[in-house]
């Protein structure tokens, strides 16, 4: 039987996925795939990262829509290239669709099956799904990308209300929206699923892994989370931000739904979005930013990369409570507060002059929300040598922070019950001299 396919990756839910629906829209039976991909999971030091948990545990849901729809999706581990080799071998794919991944190892890989497929005269369609907008879509009007968020921003806005148009919705009613959203492929499309029963799914031991047994925030957020955003977002210990990330990285959400939504309650929770996308468009344009500064000449910063208190920072142990709170919850969680994200990225690259790529690696490996594009240029940013980032003279004072943030301690408190007692340590490096030290090795570097 002649089929085509849909491959997820970043996208793992049915509804507004613009690549899922344009498979379906196609000439033949669709299956659908995934690939546990061994070129990235043999990296994962932690056999027990809850990231692959997550994942294993939203394929085998993914399964059970699909079956309840009479089709499968078809999950295995290995490397793509060996993967494909065999479904081509099993199969008669006369296309193959996907969704767009701007990361380096992506495009290698996309290339590589494209080419594959191409030998056999199989065709590659991918898709815009992980952003609103992408690529070229929002640049200065000399064509060249936007460097500076608050401009950036404002193109971004103004876009999304240039175009609508009409779709039909999953109750069957005709809608009116932005031109960026997907229709949401209804019964009618999911008709165009191959026929098949459920298949097999690789289980974390085959794979290598373990159970984590961490909690992963849920999929829906209250809407007075994003209602009280401007308001609540900054401090630690209340229910401010939405915790999405995850779902975001994984596209168990869409982030059109999301951004629509974000449109009507709050500007600031939209913000962040944006934000989103402007740093995978820095991905694109500049693709050296994930092995080096944004600003070539901050190369030439002479960091001290002390190992002694790198691992001080990671245990959460720097005598900085705002600081140890969210490495702490970092370590026990996988998720960090936002606010806290900045201030323990500023310490480690401005007090401690450690690398800013020690401490992107480090949130690589225990983030839930893990996302290359926005991870990089959040480090980036925090240490000065990114784009729009924060002048290297702007360092935080984590104690001044802490007064302002978080001034009953409730959140420090949870996180570091002994702090105000003996057992807490004394702080690894004085705010003062960090800073000045700071202040001179920069100026030092870019003259």
């Amino acid at each position: 039987m002649k089929i085509n396919i849909f491959w997820f990756r970043r996208d793992l839910r049915l509804h507004d996925n613009a690549g899922f629906y344009h498979a379906l829209k196609s000439d033949f039976p669709v299956l659908p795939i995934f690939i546990f991909d061994k070129n990235i999971l043999d990296k994962l030091e932690n056999k027990e990262d809850a990231r692959v948990e997550f994942l294993q545990n939203t394929l085998s849901e993914l399964s059970k829509e699909l079956a309840d729809l009479g089709s499968s999706i078809l999950i295995k581990y290995g490397t793509p290239e060996e993967i494909w080799a065999n479904i081509l071998k099993e199969y008669e794919v006369q296309n193959v669709f996907t969704n767009h991944d701007f990361e380096s190892y992506a495009i290698n890989r996309d290339e590589t099956i494209k080419k594959m497929l191409s030998e056999k005269e199989i065709g590659f369609h991918t898709y815009k799904d992980h952003v609103i907008f992408e690529k070229e879509e929002v640049v200065k009007k000399d064509g060249n990308p936007y460097v500076v968020f608050t401009p950036y921003s404002k193109v971004w806005r103004a876009k999304l209300e240039e175009k609508s148009w009409s779709f039909t919705n999953e109750n069957g009613v005709e809608e009116t929206t932005s031109y960026y959203f997907a229709p949401y492929p209804n019964q009618k499309y999911f008709a165009n699923l191959l026929d098949t029963k459920p298949l097999n799914i690789p289980t974390l031991k085959e794979m290598g892994f373990e159970a984590a047994n961490i909690e992963i925030p849920d999929k829906t957020v209250k809407q007075k989370v994003i209602k009280n955003y401007d308001e609540d977002r900054d401090y630690p210990a209340r229910e401010g931000t939405s915790r999405l990330g995850i779902h975001f990285r994984h596209g168990t959400i869409s982030i059109r739904e999301k951004a629509r939504k974000a449109q009507k309650l709050n500007a600031t929770f939209l913000s962040e979005l944006i934000w989103r996308d402007f740093y995978s468009q820095i991905l694109h344009h500049f693709p050296h930013v994930e092995k080096a500064p944004f600003r070539a000449k901050y190369e030439a910063i002479e960091w001290r990369n002390n190992e002694t208190e790198f691992k001080a920072w990671c245990a959460g142990k720097t005598g900085y409570p705002m600081v140890d709170a969210g490495m702490r919850e970092l370590n026990e969680t996988g998720h960090m507060h936002n606010r806290v994200r900045m201030v323990v990225a500023s310490f480690l690259t401005k007090h401690l002059l450690i690398n800013w790529q020690w401490g992107e690696a480090y949130f690589a490996e225990k983030l839930l929300d893990f996302d290359l594009a926005s991870n990089n240029g959040g480090w980036q940013w925090a240490a000065g040598c990114g784009t729009d980032a924060a002048p290297y003279f702007r360092i935080f004072n984590p104690e001044s922070q802490l007064k302002k943030f978080d001034k009953n301690l409730k959140y420090t408190k949870h996180w570091v019950p002994e702090y105000g007692t003996d057992a807490y340590p004394e702080p690894i490096v004085d705010h003062k001299m960090a800073r000045e030290r700071c202040l001179k090795t920069y100026k030092e570097a870019l003259g």
